[in-house]
């Protein structure tokens, strides 16, 4: 294990000891750094509350072990103390947590797998969630929103289970965009089973796979729950598609109100039983509703800088004219000659000026002097600007299968 630095070290022994949260640990842990609370956790001198969310595990020490089998898989440990580290997406836990919330406890570390950075990929992402035993409408819901939002350049982040999740995933990957899942068991678990390609897929094609458990772990339902607060937390706001009344996908929401982030629903049928915690949430006022992919850009605030409609507006032939030579330009005319003096008097520039600047305005296609004077000069075809050159590219314009791909 040479070349891992003592807080590393120190952090991946904390992770297998202590069940997260672990809020007492997380606390300990700001006090006195990473190596002397693990120093203090195997010697059994730290707090109380930190022995006791410590002390069926603090033996087991499986750093070598664990290092190894993330080496296999090609995963890594991150850890604050990184550059990868996601600080701000991650600041919501520490500020929940210090409101008394100890489940929102920060994780002591992330093991990762996928070559994009962590902090660039919970940057600007959208969580989007929802039931394992969805109907077909919902997973055509997810896996469009999580193909439009990824062509946008915004990762998409879930947890990996089947139905809208696995979904969403496959959305994001049809797109070519970066999509983040968050375990509730070791990288190495292999769940679920079904997904395993899948996971396989992310990895493999720019984005993520994560957890805070080591490698080892196996999936357990409160696992699940405790790693519904990294989904909200890494995200900007999490869109619930469908849901039931007590389902991952509620807590998943609830999750993301407590730590201030924004929570969206879909609609779906009055008569569908996976909608009805969707329904709930915009009934209580917990969720806004959305029914686009402009939606939840409008919704999550400013990611909206970069929805279609406000996309970097095409350019102008005149957009390399200085400003003197555009102001010149604007007094002309197509049909009607004007004289230098009076194009000096309606564009405000002197009039030796103008009469530098309109003959090199002659020279590329811009004005012409005619009988009467100066003059815009007559179409002669579009320029290269106006038949496409220079038009931003269409955001998600992929194929229709492609996009039906996605959706699957």
């Amino acid at each position: 294990m040479s070349g891992l630095s003592p807080e590393r070290l120190a952090r991946a022994y904390l992770v297998r000891v202590a069940e997260p949260p672990a809020p007492a640990l997380a606390v300990f842990v700001a006090e006195v750094g990473p190596v002397d609370a693990a120093d203090a956790v195997r010697k059994g001198t730290c707090p109380q509350r930190v022995a006791e969310e410590t002390g069926a595990r603090r033996e087991l020490d499986l750093v070598r072990d664990d290092f190894a089998a993330a080496g296999r898989l090609g995963a890594r440990l991150v850890i604050p103390e990184d550059d990868e580290w996601p600080a701000w997406p991650l600041l919501s836990l520490q500020l929940a947590h210090s409101r008394g919330i100890a489940s929102a406890a920060p994780p002591l570390g992330l093991w990762v797998r996928g070559e994009s950075r962590l902090d660039e990929a919970a940057e600007a992402a959208v969580a989007i969630v929802g039931a394992r035993a969805a109907s077909g409408y919902g997973e055509n819901v997810a896996g469009e929103f999580a193909y439009g939002l990824a062509a946008r350049g915004h990762a998409v982040i879930s947890g990996a289970a089947y139905g809208i999740d696995g979904a969403a995933h496959r959305g994001a990957l049809a797109a070519d965009g970066v999509t983040v899942a968050v375990l509730g068991c070791g990288l190495d678990a292999g769940y679920p089973a079904g997904h395993v390609v899948l996971l396989n897929k992310i990895a493999g094609q720019g984005g993520l796979v994560i957890s805070e458990y080591p490698p080892g772990t196996p999936p357990a339902r409160h696992r699940f729950l405790v790693r519904n607060r990294l989904i909200a937390a890494l995200s900007e706001g999490t869109v619930v598609v469908e849901a039931g009344r007590r389902s991952g996908a509620r807590n998943t929401a609830t999750s993301a109100g407590v730590l201030g982030k924004v929570v969206m629903a879909v609609p779906g049928p009055v008569t569908s039983a996976v909608s009805v915690g969707c329904h709930d949430l915009i009934r209580d006022s917990a969720a806004t509703l959305v029914g686009s992919i402009e939606d939840v850009v409008d919704v999550v605030g400013r990611l909206s800088a970069q929805t279609p409609d406000r996309a970097k507006p095409r350019a102008r032939a005149t957009d390399g004219l200085g400003a003197d030579a555009l102001r010149v330009h604007e007094s002309l005319e197509r049909r009607r000659g004007k004289s230098a003096e009076q194009i000096a008097t309606e564009s405000g520039v002197p009039i030796s000026r103008v009469r530098a600047v309109l003959p090199a305005l002659e020279l590329e296609g811009f004005a012409e002097h005619g009988e009467s004077g100066w003059q815009l000069s007559k179409p002669r075809g579009r320029t290269r600007t106006e038949a496409g050159h220079g038009q931003p590219k269409r955001q998600g314009g992929a194929p229709d299968d492609k996009r039906r791909r996605g959706d699957a």
